[in-house]
């Protein structure tokens, strides 16, 4: 069984633990008696052709204002006796690819990387629902504005958003119209310079953004449903949603086990679909969130369950 469970991450001082999925991650690794390191991507290195990592021990302790101890920062060769998380945050721009891309070597030197470096740079988050397009909801994606806003007048009412953010950021809500279209397109488009998707509205929204976790290809039996708070039509939890625990529908199940053997099968350990109605909007596969409050809410240990999976393919 590999020995250190090796966490790439941003500023752990900054995560909230009682959310916080990662430091979940963290916490399960202690308890299992890994050797438990912490680092951020700016400390992957390469040495010659040898992935290299510039890390600290990290003891975690699930505590609100007092959650964790670094140690001294020291030199680390990748090898089979690790198991090395990927958990930092989009966006996902240049730094964040050449990340993966060291990670490949990790993995060529004997790391088991989760989830795999080739996954998280072929799996865009946005655009990932494409491989499942009977789920999916009408979507365009370009950087023409000419052709976005023929999308919104054929739709009436969408959804705009950057393909490399998280959390809610750079979503705004258009309706057939909106004096402010052309300002909002060129804002996300840089100009027509990069690509922005679109999405029609559902309406279901108002009934939560529910987020659905895949586990080695396993569907969690209850969902997070993110709902929008009275001011605003995002679901985001960093946006101000309410989080409500939920037994996952039939529709929701169906949609995930259409996708979790997809998933699986490319190299994705641990996902997070986001599912409005019957509809797939967005497969996360960088830092799935939502676990803490699952397991709290039903009495689950999904990073349990995870690490299960990572000790049986050991």
């Amino acid at each position: 069984m590999p020995k250190n469970l090796i966490v790439v991450m941003d500023d752990i001082a900054k995560i909230k633990p009682v959310k916080d999925t990662t430091f979940a991650f963290l916490l399960e690794g202690m308890a299992r008696g890994y050797s438990v390191y912490y680092l951020n991507i700016s400390d992957l290195w390469l040495d010659e052709d040898q992935a290299m990592a510039s890390m600290r021990t990290i003891e975690v302790r699930d505590h609100a204002s007092d959650w964790y101890c670094l140690g001294e920062p020291q030199h680390h060769a990748f090898g089979d006796e690790d198991v090395v998380l990927m958990r930092k945050d989009p966006p996902v721009d240049a730094n964040y690819i050449y990340s993966t891309l060291i990670l490949d070597r990790a993995q060529a030197q004997g790391a088991r990387v989760i989830n795999e470096p080739r996954a998280l740079r072929d799996f865009n988050e946005k655009l990932a629902i494409t491989y499942f397009g009977q789920w999916m909801p009408p979507t365009c994606v370009s950087t023409s504005h000419q052709t976005l806003k023929g999308f919104i007048k054929k739709h009436r009412k969408v959804v705009v958003k950057p393909l490399d953010g998280m959390g809610g950021r750079g979503i705004f809500l258009i309706e057939e119209g909106e004096a402010n279209v052309n300002a909002i397109l060129e804002t996300l488009t840089g100009g027509e310079q990069r690509l922005a998707m679109a999405q029609a509205f559902l309406p279901e929204i108002a009934e939560g953004d529910k987020r659905v976790l895949v586990v080695d290809g396993e569907v969690v039996p209850f969902v997070l449903a993110r709902i929008p708070g009275e001011e605003d039509f995002r679901g985001n939890l960093a946006q101000g949603g309410r989080g409500e625990g939920q037994p996952i529908t039939a529709t929701e199940r169906a949609i995930a086990e259409a996708v979790a053997p997809t998933l699986k099968a490319r190299g994705v350990m641990f996902a997070g679909l986001d599912i409005i109605g019957q509809r797939l909007t967005e497969v996360n596969v960088t830092s799935p969130t939502c676990v803490r409050e699952l397991d709290q809410q039903f009495g689950l240990n999904i990073s349990g369950q995870l690490f299960d999976a990572i000790e049986a393919q050991a």
